[in-house]
């Protein structure tokens, strides 16, 4: 994928995980970093992420997970993007996530998990080199 402008980001809380702060911290950091993020809150489906992201021409969906259903959750999302032939949107992620969940994963699809002590930086750069460059 080529991005021409600033890289769009759709940041998203799924299911019922009502701890958004890191969710929060990621979304001002990419922000601080020059990308247009768009928060979409708490509770929300992968129906209405996948839909979020579509609408909003995002280049990447990062989702916060702490509930445990990253499993379902990653997978789900995944399936509507490749549904609705957006697969080209990249999927990271992070949060309370086993290492040993982290590969399979990676399999399906999701292209980055952060998983705690993962700086903001980290995630930025990652963002930058696997996403695209923020146009000046």
């Amino acid at each position: 994928m080529v991005v021409s402008g600033p890289i769009r980001v759709v940041v998203a809380k799924p299911g019922l995980d009502g701890h958004d702060r890191g969710a929060k911290v990621i979304a001002r950091a990419l922000r601080d970093a020059g990308m247009e993020v768009i928060y979409t809150g708490l509770h929300q489906t992968p129906e209405q992420i996948v839909g979020t992201a579509i609408q909003e021409d995002a280049d990447a969906i990062g989702l916060s997970i702490l509930s445990g259903a990253h499993n379902t959750l990653f997978a789900r999302v995944l399936e509507l993007l490749h549904e609705r032939d957006a697969g080209d949107i990249k999927v990271f992620g992070g949060g309370i996530i086993p290492e040993e969940d982290i590969p399979p994963l990676k399999e399906q699809g999701v292209a980055e998990i952060f998983t705690p002590g993962a700086t903001t930086n980290e995630v930025v750069d990652w963002i930058r080199t696997h996403v695209g460059p923020v146009a000046a």
